[in-house]
């Protein structure tokens, strides 16, 4: 893509994993996300010039992210029996935000967690 806009919000989460290969995270524990938002698009909106109008990006992030928010996600049913990884979370709100842009935008949404400084993950899928 050619051109991107970001924009950045924060969650905070708990949730526990089921499997052994995830040792003591198999029990309750809390995440603090720095969550990012990358749109991409090969063209600028005609006559406004940019990616997309960043305050309605802000906005629609803030609105997805809240469902997360101070929330514990395995009693979230839409989770039930699901690991809800890093990774996972990532897809999970890129569909929650290519879904508040369907048909407003045409391109790609990336979405990346940062649990610190030392680890992130991203999922990128498409919008339009």
């Amino acid at each position: 893509m050619a051109f991107t806009l970001g924009v950045r919000d924060s969650i905070m989460i708990a949730h526990s994993f089921s499997g052994a290969e995830f040792g003591p995270a198999q029990n309750m524990h809390g995440a603090t996300y720095t969550v990012d938002c990358e749109f991409g698009t090969d063209k600028l909106v005609d006559g406004c010039n940019w990616v997309v109008d960043i305050g309605e990006a802000l906005d629609a992030l803030g609105k997805c992210l809240q469902a997360y928010n101070y929330k514990n996600l395995d009693e979230l049913p839409q989770f039930k029996g699901v690991n809800t990884t890093t990774e996972f979370m990532c897809m999970q709100i890129q569909k929650d935000m290519a879904a508040a842009f369907k048909g407003k935008f045409s391109g790609t949404i990336k979405v990346t967690l940062h649990e610190s400084h030392k680890a992130w993950a991203s999922y990128t899928g498409p919008c339009s």
